[in-house]
């Protein structure tokens, strides 16, 4: 090998470290900001966009933020709260949603399965990583529940009720494909014998192959499974903050194909502009603009297809709302992961 190769080698793996270092700083300080800004003391994880409400997808996600940036302890609060507090169910899934100032009695207790595969993912990588068995045994109890009551087969398709109940009627199922968490099911395969979480994970990717709509071939928010099977969207024709989250789970999982391909040509096309939704109909789209989240994802999409070694996100400031800033980490921690398996 030449000392001209070498040069090389050794310089490209101090830019890679550089990159890393930098990235690992800036997580650490958007997470310190997270925390102050949406992480009670008692551990709540509080939606600001939506009144202060706290539900099982957002203390899903601090739970796995927290393990990926290696802090133990905010993990333990906000696991005891979500525990206390929404694992009141008597199959160990999470009631989806409690309101501030609002009694147990009169909350919905139905479950959101994004919520509950989040929160088990974020036990079962706790568990591995600080050696705490009794985070796996919380895990496994969730699995089981999801696979008896959240996930059926319908027209040779293995497939995730949003719920418990209120997703099956006589006109079809109801899906939504960003439920569908890629990076969860490789760790849950991993640690289950059966086929059941690879299969879920071909159906989500065949479901996106066939629920393309509009110029872009996006797929909706929410989408209707019918016999025949025929797909359609469902609630509204839209692309948006749903189903922003389908690329940042497929690049988090390292699903790097033809799928994510289609939403990095719709995020290139706009360039001085980037909506917050998109109608697939009508091509119709909102006049506010993304958010620093939605950015976010944009960025780590284009990253992924374009194999970016560089790459600068925003920082967490009193402009964003839960769910953007929740989008901005996310999409950081993804970015550094597919940098560390570059």
């Amino acid at each position: 090998m030449s000392i001209k190769r070498l040069c090389f080698g050794a310089a490209l793996a101090a830019l890679l470290s550089c990159c890393q270092w930098q990235s690992d700083n800036a997580l650490q300080a958007n997470w310190k900001a997270y925390q102050a800004r949406f992480v009670s003391e008692d551990g709540r994880v509080l939606d600001t966009g939506n009144g202060n409400i706290s539900h099982s997808e957002g203390q899903g996600y601090g739970m796995i933020i927290a393990v990926k940036l290696n802090d133990p302890e905010t993990f333990a609060r906000i696991w005891q709260w979500t525990s206390n507090n929404l694992q009141v169910r008597e199959d160990g899934l999470f009631m989806w949603r409690r309101r501030p100032g609002t009694a147990l009695a009169d909350e919905d207790k139905n479950n959101a399965s994004d919520g509950d595969i989040i929160i088990a993912w974020a036990l079962l990588e706790a568990a591995s990583q600080w050696q705490q068995p009794e985070y796996e045994q919380e895990a496994v109890k969730i699995l089981d529940a999801i696979k008896h009551k959240l996930i059926v087969r319908k027209d040779g398709l293995t497939l995730l009720l949003p719920g418990e109940y209120g997703f099956q009627s006589q006109a079809g199922v109801t899906l939504n494909l960003s439920y569908w968490v890629y990076p969860a099911f490789k760790v849950f395969a991993a640690k289950q014998q059966g086929p059941v979480w690879d299969d879920l994970a071909a159906s989500g990717q065949t479901l996106l192959q066939q629920a393309r709509y509009g110029r872009w071939q996006l797929p909706p928010d929410w989408l209707q499974l019918s016999d025949g099977p025929t797909l359609t969207p469902a609630k509204t024709a839209r692309f948006g903050y749903d189903a922003v989250r389908v690329p940042l789970y497929l690049a988090f999982a390292g699903i790097d194909n033809e799928l994510l391909t289609a939403f990095a040509n719709y995020w290139s096309y706009y360039q001085g502009y980037v909506p917050a939704w998109i109608d697939l109909q009508t091509s119709s789209m909102d006049a506010d603009g993304a958010s620093a989240g939605i950015n976010a994802v944009k960025q780590l999409t284009l990253a992924t297809v374009n194999k970016t070694r560089s790459m600068t996100f925003k920082t967490i400031d009193a402009t964003q709302d839960y769910y953007s800033a929740t989008l901005l980490l996310l999409s950081q921690l993804a970015y550094r992961q597919s940098l560390a398996q570059r």
